[in-house]
């Protein structure tokens, strides 16, 4: 089953990881320095929070979060039947973790990600550029970022 994935730009990360908290009732499955990750049941979401000094704080991008290498070639298929372009990453590293990953901007310019995680990193990750995927899109980083 997927699971949605949001991802927010922070100011005050400890301040952030205690209001997420809060609200979930739940405290995050992982904290590194500049990065907190709240794995939900209810709802069922894959919440990650960052101070990486990219920009204003607010929602990053929106994503889905496959529990297999299957589903993300199914999303990744219908995002290219729906007439967008996706730019594809293989055993990238992001947010602490191992990942294939399709990324997709709608025609609104959201930063959609989709992806399936097969293990765990060190490092945040990766800064590769990722080509713009519509009309009018912007260039952005990889990495959630």
């Amino acid at each position: 089953m997927n699971r949605l994935h949001l991802h927010i730009a922070v100011d005050d990360l400890s301040r952030s990881i205690g209001f997420y908290s809060t609200l979930f009732g739940a405290q995050p499955s992982v904290v590194k320095d500049d990065y907190a990750k709240w794995m939900l049941e209810d709802p069922r979401v894959n919440l990650a929070i960052s101070q990486r000094g990219r920009g204003a704080p607010g929602v990053d991008h929106v994503g889905i979060q496959a529990e297999t290498a299957d589903e993300l070639t199914a999303i990744a298929t219908r995002l290219k039947a729906a007439g967008e372009t996706t730019f594809d990453q293989e055993a990238t590293t992001c947010c602490y973790a191992r990942s294939d990953k399709s990324w997709v901007t709608d025609p609104s310019g959201v930063r959609w990600e989709t992806f399936h995680t097969f293990g765990e990193a060190v490092t945040y990750g990766e800064d590769e550029v990722v080509p713009a995927t519509t009309v009018a899109s912007p260039v952005v980083t990889g990495c959630c970022g």
